[in-house]
């Protein structure tokens, strides 16, 4: 449904977009992570048709962004951050006129009118200026607005900001349920959110892809930087030094625990039952033992991180 194949975005001498490659399946919902800078918004406003690339390709539901842009975005229904309203108009208003800028009939227009204001919670500011609304009311208005010609496409750009708790799980499930019907790509600096979303994730930083994978695949990248926190009941630096000698272990740190030899211990693979049988060996009674697992945002953080050391050494 979305193809990007080698995009480039200099502004001017500055390289915002690094020769980025990927793609969406129809039904998909994914995730779309980078810190500010990262270059996804510049992405975003490429396939939404609000910019140029400097090279590469991008196509939307078989149309090119570059040579068939209105046909682009009869496809995408966007809803960028900071969403741009007319203040004084009514919301029922301001959605009739969006419905017949993108040339729906009339008949289309009160049905979808309908639906959008049932399924973004609207019915109740319908007649409202939207001048008079809160934020949480303006960005459910603007995912109304990208909802309302049922676009093949939803480009969701931090869909969930300025809701209170229980709007943000209702969005959440509501997302989902479009899932089923648009290909979904969502911008978000809420991992949690994308991780119970998402069907896949691309996270980018400096212009490039620096990981990408379904939950279960980053999770499976995750735990190889999971620790195992282990606590014995005992004293000295035996424990630990024979806990390292173990040959799956690469590396055993010693945690602060009164009265105990507490260690975070790094493996190569799951080190539980070696350890278990050294400390029944030994009789070293364990108190505690549980797989302490990073989490998304931590893989973020790293990979991240990794990313910026590699700029900082090729500079």
């Amino acid at each position: 449904m979305i193809e990007v194949r080698n995009l480039t975005k200099y502004y001017g001498p500055v390289l915002a977009v690094d020769d980025l490659s990927f793609s969406l399946d129809k039904g998909q919902i994914i995730g779309f992570l980078g810190p500010n800078g990262a270059g996804k918004t510049t992405t975003i406003r490429i396939l939404t048709c609000f910019m140029p690339a400097t090279r590469g390709s991008a196509t939307v539901a078989g149309y090119d962004v570059f040579t068939q842009s209105l046909e682009v975005r009869r496809k995408i229904g966007y809803l960028p951050e900071s969403v741009p309203l007319y203040m004084e108009m009514r919301v029922n208003e301001y959605l009739k006129f969006r419905g017949q800028l993108r040339g729906l009939d009339r008949t289309t227009l009160k049905k979808r009118t309908g639906y959008v204001l049932e399924q973004c919670w609207l019915g109740d500011v319908a007649t409202r200026p939207i001048g008079q609304l809160s934020k949480g009311y303006r960005q459910r208005l603007g995912l109304a607005d990208a909802l309302l010609h049922d676009p093949d496409v939803l480009i969701l750009d931090e869909p969930t900001v300025g809701l209170d708790p229980t709007q943000i799980r209702a969005t959440r499930e509501l997302i989902k349920e479009l899932g089923k019907r648009h290909t979904i790509l969502l911008s978000s600096h809420i991992l949690p959110e994308v991780e119970a979303i998402c069907h896949r994730t691309i996270i980018i930083a400096g212009g490039r892809i620096v990981a990408s994978g379904s939950p279960e695949e980053l999770r499976r990248q995750i735990c190889e930087q999971s620790r195992l926190i282990v606590e014995f009941k005992g004293s000295g630096d035996a424990i630990a030094a024979a806990v390292r000698k173990l040959p799956m272990v690469q590396n055993v740190e010693t945690l602060p625990s009164e009265g105990a030899v507490r260690l975070a211990v790094m493996s190569k693979s799951d080190s539980r039952e070696a350890i278990s049988l050294l400390a029944i060996a030994q009789h070293w009674p364990i108190l505690e033992m549980r797989q302490e697992v990073a989490s998304l945002e931590d893989f973020f953080v790293r990979v991240v991180a990794d990313q910026g050391k590699k700029a900082v050494l090729s500079a």
